[in-house]
């Protein structure tokens, strides 16, 4: 999380758009079943809502 806190505006945008397509990967290789730990996506869903929290708090603060 601490590492998340540094990121720029910009930064954490891309890192959002990074974790919706991991997400989506996993989920359709999770459908397919090529996916052997399904715990991946509930970590990614649990990442991309902390980068957007961090977002919104951002947007709070200017």
């Amino acid at each position: 999380m601490k590492d998340l806190k540094n990121l720029s505006a910009t930064e954490l945008v891309s890192k959002t758009r990074d974790l919706e397509k991991n997400l989506f990967d996993t989920r359709m290789k999770k459908v397919t079943g090529q996916l052997a730990d399904s715990a991946m996506i509930w970590r990614l869903r649990k990442e991309l809502a902390r980068v957007k929290t961090l977002q919104t708090q951002a947007k709070g603060k200017k």
